[in-house]
């Protein structure tokens, strides 16, 4: 993103670390009944009564999971959050409360943490969470973000990883590949513009593969859904490292095999025909993708008719025993083995 250079900066030592915690959330207002205190003590301060706490942390760091160059801070707030609330969504529960670590570099001025926490709030509005606390430090190595995620949930209406048997239907939220595709195109506009810096990208036929990519939805209205349509999953998991790499992690905890048909793999008209224009399989974009935020769920046959024909899921393939394995069936009808070749953080460049 071009930045305008007359823009104002104002530098973090002038408010100091407190200072700074007070400017960025003066404005936050809480919301939820199990919030009893939020910032400004030594801790939170939170009741949920007779039901079960979620907890979950993600720590994304400038560089590895994500670029600034075409990542505005706003977004990379709101985004920050949404992979957060996915976490708790997978678990069948609702979100109440985040906190936010953020470390950051002298690059950057008060305003953009003022964009940064605008993306975070908004997401904390959308979503109906409360920001309950966190911290903020300085870094010599650019910006890393670490965020904690609670909810809550009744202890019978929780669903793990570990429960889906043979014969159970998979099913998955949405659509798959289109944030995988949205940064191929983001990558590929800033190479050009690293070479000519006076071109500005025309991403309109883009729109919405880039925004899978830079502003992705947690599903919270899958599980609403789901509740609505009184439909328990028997295991849940959401789709961050591709869709391969999260049907094996169901197959591993639930002790069960798996046919996945590529014929029925959701993919969106945008999808495809940006992978034709970059010469890349459809199909290994959606096992391998990632960042889609989905949730990926099996079901009991007998709960089949009532998700049938629903536009917001898709049945995708069956469970199986385990000494079956996980294969992907080709539409040519031919069983390949399922791999897990989802984005791993440890992997050598």
């Amino acid at each position: 993103m071009l930045e305008d250079k007359n823009q104002e900066r104002t530098a973090l030592e002038q408010l100091g670390e407190f200072g700074l915690i007070d400017h960025l959330t003066q404005h936050i207002s809480l919301t939820q009944k199990s919030t009893v205190r939020g910032i400004g003590d030594d801790a939170a301060v939170l009741d949920f009564n007779n039901k079960k706490t979620i907890v979950t942390t993600d720590l994304l760091i400038e560089g590895v999971h994500f670029d600034l160059s075409y990542m505005p801070l706003k977004h990379l707030g709101y985004k920050a959050v949404m992979a957060n609330l996915s976490d708790v969504y997978a678990m069948n529960a609702t979100a109440t409360q985040i906190t936010v670590g953020l470390a950051v570099s002298n690059r950057f001025p008060l305003e953009a943490l003022e964009e940064l926490y605008a993306g975070i709030g908004l997401a904390c509005k959308v979503f109906n969470v409360d920001l309950i606390g966190g911290d903020t430090t300085s870094s010599t190595t650019g910006m890393l973000i670490s965020i904690t995620a609670l909810g809550e949930a009744d202890e019978a209406n929780i669903v793990y990883r570990d429960g889906a048997k043979p014969n159970d239907l998979l099913v998955v939220s949405g659509d798959v590949g289109g944030a995988y595709m949205g940064l191929q195109v983001l990558e590929r506009e800033k190479a050009v513009f690293k070479v000519n810096p006076n071109t500005q990208p025309d991403l309109s036929p883009y729109s919405y593969i880039v925004e899978r990519q830079l502003k992705p939805e947690a599903r919270k209205d899958i599980v609403e859904l789901l509740k609505k349509l009184e439909v328990k999953p028997t295991a849940m998991i959401d789709i961050s490292d591709g869709l391969s790499s999260e049907i094996l992690h169901l197959c591993k905890s639930s002790k069960v095999g798996c046919n996945l048909f590529e014929d029925k793999i959701p993919l969106d008209p945008t999808v495809i025909s940006a992978c034709e224009e970059f010469k890349i399989d459809s199909t290994l974009v959606a096992l391998s993708g990632g960042e889609d935020y989905e949730l990926l769920f099996t079901v009991a046959q007998d709960d089949f008719e009532k998700i049938k024909g629903n536009p917001n899921m898709t049945v995708i393939g069956h469970m199986t025993e385990e000494s079956e394995g996980a294969h992907l069936v080709t539409r040519g009808n031919a069983k390949i083995p399922l791999t897990a070749q989802g984005w791993n953080s440890f992997e050598k460049e």
